[in-house]
């Protein structure tokens, strides 16, 4: 027998490589990424006449996809429930009937004919991502606002069998230190709803800004959703972010709040919301100054001050307050998770005051770690006891877990807390932090956190790279890692449109790497399929970095 050479070994390599290239470079370009997806002949177009056919339980989906073609085509895509009967010829399909049980809830399955478009999955969760992945196939002007002339409508015709990753993929917005508008959040849902991303993390209370309304406590959005300036050094014309009386800041009603969660939950993602304790309080201290261990005065203007705010945990008003805070936060807020913040606690105002030292005392801690520890435990038990969960940043580890909280790790604990058996949300700063610089160029780009160095640059390169599952983690333990989210702080963005730039197209790679196998991660093809993602949001109108793909990522 003739054995090949080197050279033709290597050869045949090359090739196999070069097919293999070729046969991606046809592929379509969803992000991110489907567990199965199979490119076949033909393609299906849109028409004046196409139906969109839908069960009893996908008609919302059906109305949301009709919505959006409409716009973009000026179409009208009647929707109507279907008999069964009813030949699926020149349609379009949206059903939960005969999907298999055994896959996830997000599941789905899409199939496009040159006769027909079908999208199945086991509930309306698997349709809606199907039908995200529907609109990546069609042409980018699929997304613009009013109707487009002189573009052929055709999905490419393609089979797609796809579930996500992990449960948890996420995005937190901070508004405590620059308000954005009802009609702003609800533009960074949307392209989220895109990228499958379901979790929407609003960081609604900090030290410079309370930006939702309590009612039983008016003060925390009179005082502390204001202050004095736009703050951090920036150019006050940065925002817009202006009350009447010329004050900085804003808040949300809970009217507002209702809307916003309603608009989300159209687009299957649960907001989770977070309201800071028992550090960087220091807006709502402004407000209800005797919840201080000092008892004030309290300013939520930027005026550098290093102390953060802290409630006094030798008070049992300070908790009294707190419960009676997200009594109303769980009446606005369905989801399961309640975010209490935890991190970066200023412990000083603890060591000097009388009454924490006396909680110490009584409750047996060793020091103010156990302290904050006792104060998060406290609160655990008061969200265990109305059904939700309590989540945290990775300093709610010191001191010891509460029972059944969630650790957020960012800086560390998460490992340890998943080998007691917690769960995790894994956003390390290296990766998921989106406040900081895209590129080493600093002089090129908008302010972002961070000074010199590479610790500071996080091109979407990076982010891709992420890894949520630690190194030789047991596989038995990996369950306990719910998944992933990107974090956008805004201490220096003050703008949707600075914000949509450090968000995009980050949140598209980190969408990728919470949603497709490990095993499909490939850098060349995510950099191959980003480029329509660009073109998608010129239709859209959404700002991003553009230097990519092509540039320095």
């Amino acid at each position: 027998m003739k054995y090949p050479s080197l050279i033709q070994l290597a050869t045949i390599g090359l090739l196999a490589a070069l097919n293999s290239f070729a046969a991606s470079a046809n592929m379509p370009a969803i992000i991110p990424l489907p567990e199965k997806i199979e490119a076949r002949a033909g393609e299906y177009k849109l028409r004046s006449g196409t139906r969109i056919l839908v069960d009893a339980a996908s008609r919302e989906t059906g109305e949301f996809l009709a919505q959006r073609l409409r716009r973009a085509t000026g179409y009208k895509f009647p929707v109507s429930t279907t008999d069964k009967t009813q030949p699926v010829k020149r349609a379009i399909l949206l059903t939960t009937e005969g999907f298999p049980s055994g896959k996830g809830a997000e599941s789905y399955r899409l199939t496009v004919g040159p006769d027909a478009i079908v999208i199945g999955g086991p509930g309306q969760a698997g349709v809606f991502w199907g039908v995200q992945s529907l609109l990546q196939l069609l042409p980018p002007e699929i997304f613009a606002d009013k109707p487009v002339k002189g573009v052929d409508w055709e999905v490419a015709c393609v089979q797609v069998e796809d579930q996500p990753r992990f449960a948890w993929r996420g995005f937190m917005l901070d508004v405590g230190r620059h308000f954005f508008t009802k009609e702003e959040i609800k533009q960074f849902l949307d392209v989220m709803a895109i990228y499958k991303l379901n979790t929407f993390h609003w960081h609604l209370a900090d030290t410079v800004g309370w930006r939702i309304e309590i009612k039983k406590y008016p003060r925390l959005t009179e005082v502390g959703a204001w202050r004095n300036g736009i703050g951090y050094s920036l150019d006050p014309k940065a925002s817009t972010a202006y009350g009447p009386d010329g004050r900085y800041g804003g808040f949300y009603t809970q009217a507002d709040i209702r809307e916003v969660v309603a608009y989300a939950q159209a687009r299957h993602i649960t907001i989770v919301p977070e309201i800071e304790m028992p550090g960087h309080s220091r807006a709502a201290l402004s407000a209800y100054p005797e919840l201080s261990c000092s008892g004030g005065p309290y300013s939520p203007d930027c005026s550098g001050d290093p102390d953060l705010g802290v409630y006094c945990a030798g008070k049992d008003e300070s908790f009294e307050f707190l419960q009676n805070v997200l009594t109303e936060i769980f009446d606005l807020f369905p989801g399961k998770y309640i975010h209490i913040g935890g991190d970066e606690v200023n412990k000083d105002h603890w060591k000097k005051c009388a009454l924490c030292q006396a909680r110490m005392k009584t409750e047996g801690l060793k020091n103010e770690e156990e302290l904050q520890s006792y104060f998060v435990r406290r609160m655990g038990k008061f969200i265990t006891s109305h059904g939700r969960t309590l989540i945290g940043w990775s300093e709610i580890c010191q001191g010891g877990l509460a029972q059944n909280a969630v650790v957020m790790d960012w800086i560390g604990g998460g490992v340890e807390a998943i080998g007691s058996g917690h769960d995790v949300v894994m956003t390390q700063e290296e990766f998921c932090y989106l406040d900081h610089w895209h590129s080493a160029d600093h002089d090129a780009e908008p302010r972002a956190f961070g000074k010199g160095g590479p610790k500071w640059d996080l091109p979407w390169s990076k982010v891709y790279a992420y890894e949520p599952v630690p190194a030789n983690m047991d596989p038995q333990l990996q369950s306990h890692i719910l998944g992933a989210q990107g974090n956008l702080w805004t201490e220096y963005i003050a703008s949707m449109r600075h914000a949509e730039y450090m968000v995009f197209p980050r949140l598209c790679a980190l969408a990728e790497v919470t949603w497709s196998p490990h095993a499909t991660r490939n850098f060349d093809d995510f950099k191959r399929r980003l480029q329509p993602q660009l073109e998608r949001f010129d239709s859209l109108g959404v700002n991003y970095h553009k230097d990519t793909p092509a540039g320095s990522e």
